[in-house]
């Protein structure tokens, strides 16, 4: 125990023998309907802190337990028990002046102790990070404002002018671009293998009209046209497949 504490014990010590004994005179001063009056008193305190403790952890979302209200319920009341006594023997030792000096007293220590226990910061239970197993990190997500991962785009490739190609390459191409057009393109892509496609079918339907109708009422979407129209000569070459 240190040397410079002990002084200090030894006044907190007398002050606490000081008024047990001033609480004692207190109670048997009292009557039965006063002691009464005091244990109800009492009841209604323990209940409201035991209340007050009960939503304050449930506002802080803190793990459930019965502990903490019923603490605060048992020690409010007796700390209630204690300074009624404590003034009821005042005004019995010393009259009406010493009561008031002495509720006076125990509203600023009370207050005092109020204002160190709201001061000191909360005890947590730091939980610490669970070490690294040496795996791989999880992948991040995007971050707000940076730029995104790069995501799979169609590629589309061109063959030569429509006239220059045979029957066959025309319906290759024609399919080709439905499947870029099912994925993911920009926008000027888009366009350019909208007017190729334009192209192709413009070409399909000058190189054979019938075949070209017949292959449009089974249904153009995702079929071959080249099984439909006849095998003919590019315009102008000797049809490069």
């Amino acid at each position: 125990m240190s040397d410079r504490g002990l002084p200090a014990r030894l006044l907190l010590g007398l002050a606490a023998l000081t008024a047990t004994a001033v609480a004692v005179v207190g109670g048997l001063a009292l009557r039965p309907p006063g002691l009464l009056a005091v244990g109800l008193a009492a009841v209604v305190t323990a209940c409201l802190a035991g209340g007050v403790a009960r939503e304050s952890g449930a506002e802080s979302g803190a793990p459930a337990d019965a502990r903490t209200p019923l603490e605060a319920a048992w020690r409010t009341g007796v700390a209630t028990i204690g300074v009624l006594l404590f003034l009821s023997g005042t005004a019995a030792l010393g009259g009406p002046v010493l009561t008031v000096l002495a509720g006076a007293v125990l509203a600023v220590g009370g207050l005092g102790l109020w204002l160190l226990h709201a001061g000191r910061p909360p005890r947590r239970n730091a939980v610490p990070a669970p070490p690294s197993s040496g795996g791989a990190a999880p992948a991040a997500g995007p971050r707000p404002g940076g730029a995104r991962p790069a995501e799979a785009r169609a590629t589309v490739t061109f063959s030569p002018p429509v006239a220059t190609l045979s029957t066959a390459a025309l319906g290759r191409e024609w399919l080709s671009t439905s499947t870029a057009l099912g994925g993911r393109l920009e926008a000027g892509t888009r366009q350019s293998v909208v007017r190729r496609r334009e192209e192709v079918l413009d070409e399909l339907e000058r190189r054979d009209p019938e075949g070209f109708a017949r292959w449009l009422a089974d249904g153009a979407l995702g079929s071959d046209p080249a099984g439909y129209l006849r095998e003919g000569p590019a315009a102008g070459t000797d049809a490069a497949a």
